[in-house]
């Protein structure tokens, strides 16, 4: 059986999956010093925006982000604060086309872009830090260990390990999951923000990009079918979800990582809670506290940090030791 977190336990009214989930987005303000902005430019003759939070630390943090999210969203500043008041720098990288910058190819971001994350590791770690920790949110969680999967034994020697938040593992169970009527909510909103990119995609590339029909789009499988597939180099959604769900490369991992999923998270399959060491392998482990639904995990504390955020930097100080 997997392990299951005991130690988070919010006030009633927030054991609800729902309000989890939409709390931070709605209430949340981390205060924290401005980044220094860099952009890296990628072999395809496109660009990814990165900030940086340095202090002169020898270890270093990346941190990826969720679907449609950005490095300044409050899950990311708030952990890229706890990391620092723990001893860490912080790269907080931005997917392409998000970040408030288009990027400048026809594709942009998806759950397996993993030679981007790739090429902001390598980049990070070509400043001379001596150790790296990777942590990821939602579509950054899957990114993050599917990423360690495919390294597997030729993972760079100064990665320690890894954390992730709220992991949809299983692309097509979640995404199955968002399609439900009861989650139209979320699925109109993800929709809506990305029209906007299909938008602006298609006025620069109209030969590639269609935006007619998009109203009559309702859920990912039309979406990835429409869009994120054919993009991306895959037949279909179905062909994508089962290329670059990470699920499957969970035990080829081989650094000490922990994926944090709660029980109530309204996004998640039941694949994305997998229990069998054939499925983890000997170097994941999953944690299922009972609350704590997408991204969320809120605490009222008065240092500002939410449960995650604590259980991050308890992880990263465990793999140090």
């Amino acid at each position: 059986m997997y392990y299951r977190s005991l130690d988070y336990k919010p006030p009633l009214w927030l054991r609800n999956g729902h309000i989890q989930s939409v709390w931070p987005t709605l209430f949340r303000n981390v205060i924290i010093a401005e980044p220094e902005r860099e952009v890296l430019p990628t072999d395809d003759d496109d660009e990814l925006h990165l900030d940086w939070y340095r202090q002169g630390s020898d270890r270093l943090a990346v941190l990826s982000h969720g679907l449609e999210g950005n490095s300044q969203r409050p899950y990311m500043l708030g952990l890229a604060r706890a990391l620092l008041n723990d001893g860490w720098d912080v790269l907080a990288w931005n997917f392409r086309s998000c970040g408030g910058v288009m990027n400048l190819q026809p594709r942009f971001y998806h759950s397996g872009a993993t030679a981007d994350l790739d090429r902001v590791v390598r980049h990070g770690l070509g400043k001379g830090y001596k150790t790296a920790f990777l942590s990821g949110f939602s579509m950054g969680g899957n990114l993050t260990l599917l990423y360690l999967g495919q390294q597997s034994e030729q993972v760079d020697s100064r990665i320690c390990g890894a954390v992730t938040y709220s992991v949809p593992c299983d692309l097509a169970g979640s995404a199955d999951t968002l399609a439900l009527p009861s989650r139209r909510i979320y699925m109109q909103r993800f929709l809506r923000d990305l029209r906007e990119k299909i938008e602006e995609k298609s006025r620069l590339f109209p030969d590639l990009i269609d935006l007619e029909g998009f109203d009559n789009i309702r859920s990912f499988h039309e979406f990835d079918d429409r869009y994120t597939a054919p993009l991306h180099g895959f037949r279909d959604a179905q062909d994508y979800w089962a290329s670059c769900s990470a699920l499957w490369k969970l035990k080829d991992i081989r650094v000490p990582s922990l994926i944090v999923n709660a029980a109530d998270d309204p996004f998640l399959s039941r694949k994305c809670f997998p229990e069998s060491r054939l499925q983890l392998g000997a170097h994941v482990r999953l944690e299922s506290p009972r609350w704590g639904g997408h991204v969320g995990f809120v605490e009222h504390a008065l240092d500002g940090y939410y449960w995650s955020e604590r259980r991050a930097v308890a992880h990263a100080a465990a793999l140090l030791a």
